[in-house]
């Protein structure tokens, strides 16, 4: 998976179509990730101990990432993510990912 936490990303479909934010967390086994303001369900809590009122909370639930895509905050833009090997003066070899759009690493 090309998308990591910490990564901001647009969504490219669905009812948040357009809508910029960052992943808070992955899930590589089910493709998914949660963006931070995007798809948002309304949970029901049971009362608890912890929580003697219950109440309905709206937290994110994931989406698959195939719905979201890079985004490069330098060039305004979504763009598909790629790998390059960089060779430093030492001789040390590192896979890092870039933007296809504008050839540039991904921080």
């Amino acid at each position: 998976m090309k998308i990591k936490k910490g990564d901001k990303v647009q969504v490219i479909t669905g009812a948040y179509k357009g809508t910029i934010g960052e992943v808070t967390k992955v899930f590589p086994k089910e493709d998914k990730v949660i963006v931070e303001g995007v798809n948002l369900v309304k949970k029901h809590l049971k009362p608890t101990q912890a929580n003697p009122d219950g109440g309905i909370i709206e937290k994110e639930a994931p989406i698959h990432v195939s719905n979201v895509m890079a985004y490069d905050s330098k060039a305004k833009k979504a763009s598909r993510v790629g790998y390059e090997t960089k060779t430093d003066k030492k001789g040390n070899t590192e896979k890092v990912r870039v933007y296809k759009k504008t050839g540039a690493e991904v921080k």
